[in-house]
């Protein structure tokens, strides 16, 4: 695909004729089939977008594009609904559903002549960190099979494949690997920013209410948020423009207008304030990413910016606080599933609660059960005060925290998003689902209770020859200062795009994907 490898400049070259949408399309279907063995997509809908590539030339031709998408492959999480086209969440449960309708967001990419080209794998349902609890398999980190790690490891013992992070982490591949130029993913308590972390792009959390949820399959409704994954900052503020504003179907969405979020060549960043979270210093975070994290505040010191040390005194909380309401509001929202109107039915017949209960014992895996069963404990009548509305409360000093230290004249924080660059799957796997999610959603779940924007890019390469992030947070709605700040890092670090080895080797246990024929 190269040189075409951002948004931006294929949207260039569109524009001017140096490559045809239908041609665009034919290398990204060929570079998804070349890299299968990342099980980055579920469904793979071949048909459907050299027909929307087609329609894309058509426009082309009489020099009417729809906008600086037009053309452009981009690949969607399988927890957006997409009318005509199974949607799975990963999970037995929705096996063979297919919506009668589309997500706002996935709408509006597709009305503004973007080209799909399939639905990309997660952990069941969203619920992990990385995106290894899918029924169809594993995510596998396409920096796994780059020529920067392959070269490091061949002196020392291979450790296996690494995760791709979750639970987005079929989204994060899919841009890693150059199969699209935009992806989808969700994030209520990191899963964009965690896997766009591990595979080395850009991952973005908006303000919530900015985008719409409608469509999105709901885990925690007060914390979701469609997230946007590209492989540069500017290519994540086109994104964020065209799907941005009110949304009839959603009534958090933001009621203002919206203006749009193009970022200007040049920053300045000698009058801007960087706060240091000092109780992001967290126990396990690996000396590289520490390192990497002073880098970064160097660099704004010595452009001028001023950089202080702030105190979020109650993070030491969050990720508790954040596990006891995500598992309520997932018992909540799990209900619907229950085998009557759609999805998985089992063939208990003995009565409907035998159904029921048997449904949702095969539908769900160990992991959603957990948290189902978790939520409801929280949820009793004798629990509810001791944990859930302490846990409201919590929040809210934890939202709290973060106006305290806008309010002192930080424009921004700068964290880690992280502890360490990817894990081996056999190592990431000695931990079960909730040790892990803690331990990962340790930096970023605090944005999702505060509904903050933050946004991850790429900084180095460890000793490994694998991305280290770090995690810009800001001011609700301040997305345009937000991504001008990280644009202003990303030109200076100047992180090096992914050299891929696909061997046979690699071929030998890839899964088949699903196609897809019908149109959107």
């Amino acid at each position: 695909l190269c040189p075409f490898v951002l948004q931006l400049q294929v949207s260039v070259a569109l524009r001017e004729g140096q490559i045809r949408p239908t041609e665009l399309c034919h290398r990204c279907l060929s570079q998804i089939e070349e890299t299968k063995f990342l099980n980055a997509y579920i469904t793979v809908t071949e048909e459907a977008a050299f027909k929307q590539a087609e329609e894309s030339e058509e426009r082309f031709k009489r020099g009417k594009p729809l906008g600086p998408l037009d053309g452009v492959p981009v690949a969607v999480k399988d927890n957006f609904s997409t009318a005509g086209i199974e949607t799975t969440c990963a999970s037995k449960m929705l096996q063979g559903y297919i919506p009668p309708f589309t997500a706002t967001v996935v709408q509006k990419l597709l009305d503004q002549g973007a080209v799909l080209m399939g639905k990309t794998n997660l952990d069941e349902f969203a619920m992990g960190s990385g995106s290894i609890d899918s029924i169809f398999g594993p995510v596998r980190n396409p920096w796994g099979y780059s020529k920067q790690y392959r070269g490091e490891s061949s002196r020392r013992e291979d450790p296996g494949w690494l995760i791709a992070g979750g639970s987005s982490g079929g989204s994060a591949a899919a841009v890693a690997s150059l199969t699209c130029f935009a992806s989808l993913g969700s994030d209520t308590g990191g899963s964009t920013r965690n896997p766009a972390a591990l595979c080395g792009i850009v991952g973005l959390k908006p303000t919530y209410g900015l985008l719409s949820r409608h469509g999105l399959i709901p885990l925690v409704n007060s914390m979701d948020v469609p997230g946007i994954l590209t492989r540069s900052v500017d290519d994540a503020a086109t994104v964020l423009g065209v799907l941005a504003g009110h949304d009839p179907k959603d009534s958090t969405t933001v009621q203002d207008h919206i203006e749009s979020f193009e970022l200007p060549d040049e920053i300045a960043v000698q009058n801007l304030c960087v706060g240091i979270p000092k109780e992001y210093h967290a126990p396990g975070l690996s000396s590289e990413t520490l390192a990497a994290w002073t880098r970064a505040a160097d660099l704004f010191e010595n452009a001028g910016a001023k950089v202080v040390q702030v105190s979020l005194p109650h993070t030491q909380y969050s990720i508790v606080c954040y596990h006891v309401l995500c598992c309520t509001e997932v018992a909540s929202n799990m209900a619907r599933f229950d085998g009557l109107e759609f999805g998985h039915r089992s063939k208990m017949e003995s009565s409907t609660e035998a159904m029921y209960a048997a449904t949702r014992h095969e539908g769900f895996n160990d992991v959603v059960r957990g948290r189902i069963l978790s939520g409801n404990y929280f949820l009793l009548k004798q629990n509810y005060e001791r944990y859930f509305l302490k846990a409201q409360k919590v929040r809210h000093l934890i939202a709290n925290d973060f106006l305290k230290a806008f309010s002192s004249g930080v424009d921004f924080l700068l964290a880690p998003t992280t502890l360490s660059d990817a894990a081996p799957y056999l190592e990431f796997t000695k931990e079960d689902n909730r040790t892990r999610s803690a331990q990962e959603d340790i930096f970023t779940q605090s944005a999702n209770m505060a509904g903050l924007p933050a946004v991850t890019i790429p900084l180095t390469l460890s000793t490994r020859g694998l991305p280290i992030s770090l995690q810009f947070i800001g001011r609700g709605f301040q997305e345009q200062k937000l991504l001008s700040v990280a644009k202003w890092l990303e030109k200076v670090v100047k992180f090096p795009l992914i050299e891929l080895e696909a061997t046979a080797g690699n071929l030998q246990d890839a899964p088949k994907h699903k196609t897809f024929t019908s149109a959107l």
